[in-house]
């Protein structure tokens, strides 16, 4: 569970709340159901436009890694390549086929296939550099979806500003009808900026620190695999591979 995510979002929402209630402000009037379902109905149907299907719900999916960040054991994985290298070693490449097929990770077990095949190591990096690109493509593609609602959140605020506003043009004679519409014509706008600035823009960036730091995994378990297809010393790989733990 990532707790900063939880701690930064509780407090953002906690500080607008007291500043509301500080000034004399009432809670009541920052909750507002219409002005909520403008500006999320809004936001995402402007997302579902731009974004196709399985985009749109592999960022959907996606969303969680916020809050329970995706598991990187680099550590594991340099445990594991320098034990490689060592079989390798002292049997052969072709001593850890066994041990490569029953990998759960499908980069390992692929680029791991390719060294048993005897694959030269220059090609071994083209093609799997290849997958790396690919799948940091497809993610980072997925978590654009949030930097996308960011962008059309506020503006869908300011819409259901106005669509308020009309409707209190249209009640100018109940003056006392007035000083309520404008209200809820504002919390839409509070509500665009807010979710905005506070939930899908962090939630893009913080995302795309979590695609970063799977792709550096996978960079660190390739340079270990390239290692062992020139046979280099298991020592000096587990020393040249502990660098990315920094």
């Amino acid at each position: 569970m990532d707790l900063i995510s939880i701690a930064g979002l509780l407090l953002g929402i906690s500080v607008i709340i007291a500043g509301q209630l500080l000034e004399g402000g009432h809670l009541q009037s920052l909750v507002q159901p219409t002005a909520l379902m403008i500006v999320l109905g809004g936001t995402v149907g402007a997302v579902m436009l731009q974004s196709p299907l399985h985009v749109f719900l592999r960022g959907l999916r996606m969303a969680g890694w916020v809050l329970k960040p995706p598991a990187s054991p680099m550590r594991e994985q340099i445990e594991q390549i320098v034990a490689w290298a060592a079989i390798a070693r002292r049997e052969g490449l072709l001593s850890l086929e066994d041990k490569i097929q029953n990998l759960p990770d499908p980069f390992m077990r692929k680029a791991g296939q390719l060294l048993v095949d005897g694959v030269e190591p220059q090609h071994i990096r083209e093609v799997m550099e290849i997958d790396i690109g690919t799948w940091e493509a497809q993610q980072k593609q997925a978590a654009k979806i949030w930097e996308a609602a960011g962008g059309y959140s506020p503006t869908i605020g300011i819409l259901g500003a106005v669509m308020g506003l009309i409707h209190v043009m249209e009640n100018l004679s109940d003056p006392g009808k007035l000083g309520a519409g404008i209200a809820v014509a504002f919390v839409a706008t509070i509500y665009g900026v807010g979710l905005a600035n506070l939930v899908f823009l962090p939630m893009a960036k913080k995302l795309q620190a979590n695609i970063a730091r799977l792709v550096a995994a996978r960079e660190m378990a390739l340079d270990g695999v390239i290692a062992i297809a020139h046979g280099e010393n298991p020592r000096i790989i587990e020393s040249r591979l502990q660098a990315y733990l920094s």
